[in-house]
């Protein structure tokens, strides 16, 4: 059972930022694995995917650097995605101009206490949880029936018509990417795929990393892994600060401006029976520089029963979870908690 808030909505993290001064003892991380003062740089694999969509003789070339880079650091850099450079610009604008409006405009979309959907931050669950420094606007885009129109911004104008759009493509790569994944590991294309299921769930979350003047201290996003099938990101175009934790080290993770990063969640690492990892990652802050990301997590349908595929459970490679149904319900119990949720549905 999940636990229940402890107190309200704790304050937008522009405010204390541009308040100044000694940030709150709750946002300090005190984590074991720190923050450095500088770390080593991730070498993500890039990945076209327009030949996957057509029968290019490039495309087993491609379909082994996916396996390989979800295998290993558990994403790729996604090129040819479809999507011009301005479309995605646009995405950023509308993104950054919400986050630059006045706090009572935002707070017109804020989310309820008991909700995570609308604009806000940290849920808080408990006493002792560090925050993150980071404010959030949190909404489903799909299926479309549940989208909660009243906490879509109206300023500024652009802002629906762009997420909807950028939805709708999203949702054709999803099908794309999930279907190139199975055929990376030489299995039928649709085993992915069909454990995603039809009315799979989509929720964008725009994030706005303020300066932070102890980014020795305090994280923008603390480590966890997605509880999605998979994930896409839109960086920042210019401030970094997405890092992925690979042979016990944290690596940055370089931006290619008009590519889309995608990462594998929880829910791909179960069905392919721990072929693919779940890449455990955070985002650091710095003092100088705000930052924007737009992350899109694709979540298999809640009443779809999702375990490994057969084809990959072999005596070299025993069974390694269980089956489960909406996992995003057991992801949040305990991302909060500060364990790691795929370890619960481990065999």
């Amino acid at each position: 059972m999940a636990e229940t808030m402890v107190e309200p909505l704790s304050k937008p993290v522009q405010e204390l930022a541009s308040n100044g001064g000694e940030p709150p003892e709750r946002y300090i991380y005190r984590g074991s694995d720190g923050i450095a003062p500088s770390f080593p740089l991730l070498e993500v694999p890039v990945v076209d995917l327009s030949c996957f969509a057509s029968s290019s003789p490039l495309a087993d070339q491609e379909l082994d650097k996916l396996r390989l880079a979800i295998s290993s650091c558990g994403c790729f850099q996604a090129i040819n995605h479809g999507m011009s450079n301005s479309f995605l610009d646009q995405l950023r604008d509308v993104g950054k101009t919400f986050f630059a409006y006045p706090t009572e405009e935002k707070q017109k979309y804020s989310r309820a206490v008991d909700d995570t959907e609308g604009y806000g931050n940290d849920s808080v669950l408990s006493e002792n949880q560090t925050l993150d420094w980071s404010d959030r606007l949190y909404l489903i885009v799909n299926p479309e029936d549940q989208r909660k129109l009243k906490l879509w911004p109206q300023n500024p104008e652009s802002f629906r018509d762009v997420l909807h759009e950028y939805t709708v493509k999203l949702k054709i790569l999803t099908e794309l990417v999930l279907k190139a994944m199975a055929k990376s590991l030489n299995l039928e294309e649709n085993c992915f795929f069909d454990q995603y299921g039809e009315e799979a769930s989509m929720i964008a979350r725009y994030n706005f990393y303020p300066p932070c003047p102890r980014p020795d201290l305090i994280l923008g996003v603390k480590p966890h892994a997605d509880g999605s099938a998979i994930t896409f990101l839109l960086q920042d175009k210019e401030v970094e600060g997405l890092q992925v934790l690979k042979d016990n080290q944290w690596f940055n993770v370089p931006i290619v401006p008009h590519a889309l990063l995608i990462n594998v969640g929880d829910q791909a690492e179960i069905m392919s029976n721990g072929m693919f990892k779940s890449p455990m990652h955070r985002v650091v802050t710095n003092s100088e520089r705000e930052r924007m990301t737009l992350a899109v997590f694709c979540l298999p349908e809640a009443d779809i029963e999702i375990g490994p595929v057969e084809e990959l459970v072999t005596e070299e490679r025993p069974r390694m979870y269980r089956k489960i149904k909406n996992f995003v319900s057991l992801y949040f119990q305990n991302y909060q908690q500060g364990k790691r949720p795929i370890d619960t549905v481990k065999l």
